[in-house]
């Protein structure tokens, strides 16, 4: 386990966009990549917006989340609990007052750099906020 996947990928993966190839191409190409309870929390919430702006209908969005469910209990990705010393990081690192760091990004890149693993993302803004902390970061 030597990946952290953050939401944009797992939404790439699951819900047609334009990265949904590379993200195909990176999860089928790497063993167990991690995710976090973040991580499913957040996927959930992207495909109930999804139907709500009317972008897939409800029963697609049944069918995502039934194929996610299933590829975390069959142990596709290494499952990761947020932790309380994860919050405590998160806090620290918002608190040194020197980026414009996001709550729930910061949470997975406490999450990331706790576990010694290198986040992979579609998102920028999260991206440069990992570089500038010196984490490691892959942009999808």
């Amino acid at each position: 386990m030597s990946f952290y996947v953050d939401t944009s990928v797992l939404v790439a993966y699951y819900c047609p966009e334009p990265l949904s190839d590379k993200a195909e191409k990176f999860l089928i190409t790497h063993r167990q990549p991690a995710i976090s309870a973040l991580t499913e929390l957040e996927l959930f919430s992207a495909v109930s917006r999804k139907v709500r702006e009317g972008g897939i209908s409800k029963r697609d969005a049944n069918r995502i989340i039934a194929t996610f469910v299933s590829h975390k209990d069959n142990e596709l990705y290494a499952y990761l609990a947020v932790q309380p010393h994860h919050y405590t990081l998160a806090r620290n690192w918002i608190g040194l007052f020197t980026l414009g760091l996001k709550t729930l990004d910061v949470l997975h890149l406490a999450v990331a750099s706790s576990e010694k693993l290198t986040i992979v993302s579609a998102d920028r803004s999260l991206l440069r906020s990992a570089e500038a902390m010196g984490l490691k970061a892959v942009y999808l």
